[in-house]
């Protein structure tokens, strides 16, 4: 269903559970959508109240071409922000996922006490979680705005990054029995939607402002040791964009923190929902929330 924000924006979202219900906050990352979550949605709105929206520039939300609306990381977060608000949601727990996890602790600088627990399933908050995938992204990350430089490296991690095969790949590499990714609607949707006219030059814009999150990874880090919010990383350890050293990074911070390695890749949601599921209702219970 679609909400429409004060700035206009119509933000596309997937909820199940009773309202009455704790909540618990579900964001995405590149190149997918609210889509992904429809495997574990069901398992924790057993007991839960689940939100899933699409990330602007992602899924179904739709910004106004007007609005002027910069595709940056703090703008994201601003975004999902009024979203909650709008919904008039003030505490959740949050399940963080690639591009997701910068959006959530940008939103924990802000509203530390908003957010009762963090499920990380491959969402990164340090430097160690960065695999070699990210060398071409730093080449873009270091080239000057606007400088022939930056155009010609956009050019090759367009080539390299944003293509069908690039997608599906995010979607099976790892995964040692990849017959259990056994919906291709998944990856065929997140290409059909990246294909729209305009949104590659959007995840070209992204990508060139990761370096931000990056930049506050201590930042993110001095939160967690503040608060000690309840941990759960639940990784991929085959993933080639984050590295499973980024979950167990986890345990440097919050010293009760729970790590659980799996036998997959970047897309872990997709093979593992059941398991996961289960996971963060034991975790989520354990926390008594």
């Amino acid at each position: 269903m679609y909400i429409t924000l004060p700035n206009h924006i119509k933000v596309y979202y997937r909820e199940a559970g009773s309202p009455t219900k704790p909540t618990i906050l579900l964001l995405h990352g590149f190149p997918s959508s609210s889509h992904q979550f429809r495997k574990l949605m069901p398992t924790l709105a057993a007991k839960y109240y689940v939100v899933a929206p699409d990330l602007p520039g992602f899924g179904f939300t739709e910004v106004p071409a007007e609005s002027g609306f910069i595709y940056s990381f703090a703008n994201i977060a601003d975004t999902i922000g009024s979203f909650l608000d709008t919904l008039k949601i003030t505490k959740f727990a949050v399940y963080i996922f690639d591009y997701g996890a910068p959006t959530a602790f940008r939103l924990a600088l802000e509203r530390p006490d908003a957010i009762t627990a963090i499920v990380s399933q491959n969402g990164n908050a340090y430097d160690e979680g960065l695999a070699p995938f990210w060398e071409s992204l730093r080449e873009l990350w270091a080239a000057p705005h606007g400088s022939d430089e930056e155009k010609k490296v956009r050019e090759s991690v367009r080539d390299a990054v944003l293509t069908f095969e690039a997608t599906k790949a995010q979607y099976l590499v790892g995964e040692p029995e990849a017959e259990k990714i056994d919906d291709p609607a998944s990856y065929h949707l997140d290409w059909a939607l990246l294909s729209r006219p305009g949104n590659q030059e959007i995840q070209l814009d992204l990508f060139k402002d990761y370096a931000s999150n990056v930049a506050l990874y201590p930042k993110f880090q001095e939160y967690l040791r503040n608060t000690q919010v309840p941990v759960l990383a639940v990784w991929g350890k085959n993933d080639f964009i984050f590295a499973a050293p980024g979950g167990e990074a986890f345990k440097r911070d919050v010293k009760d923190a729970k790590v659980v390695l799996l036998d997959g890749g970047h897309f872990s949601s997709e093979s593992h929902a059941e398991e996961i599921g289960h996971l963060i209702l034991e975790f989520l219970q354990q926390h008594r929330i």
